[in-house]
């Protein structure tokens, strides 16, 4: 079943690129706006359950597909830029593992619990 949600994370991930790939944008822009969706990781300096709140909102592919399909409605390219990059950038992070956020922790994730670093990591610095 994992491979099968991994091919599926795939096809999606795809299609956001070549979405992209039809928008009046140069190439660079995918890259330089990939990782924007991350900064809802902010929302933990608030508490666990705001975290999980900001980064689910960024993270959801309904809110992805609603913000590009106003985008292709609207006629608007910068919204379809938004909802093709947050479409890509969930894919590719379920494609690693990472689900969506339980109010209880970043750990804990609609996938399963994500392992905690290594601790000869941690010990560093």
């Amino acid at each position: 079943m994992k491979r099968l949600l991994q091919l599926e994370e795939l096809a999606e991930l795809s299609f956001a690129a070549v979405v992209f790939a039809h928008l009046p944008y140069a190439w660079w822009w995918l890259p330089a706006l990939f990782l924007v969706p991350d900064l809802s990781m902010l929302g933990y300096l608030a508490g666990p359950r705001a975290g999980a709140l900001a980064y689910n909102l960024a993270h959801h592919k309904a809110v992805a597909l609603a913000v590009g399909l106003a985008g292709y409605g609207l006629g608007s390219p910068p919204l379809l830029l938004a909802g093709t990059v947050l479409l890509l950038h969930s894919a590719f992070d379920r494609l690693l593992g990472y689900g969506l956020k339980y109010g209880t922790g970043f750990r804990h994730t609609h996938l399963g619990s994500m392992p905690a670093p290594p601790a000869a990591a941690a010990s560093m610095g």
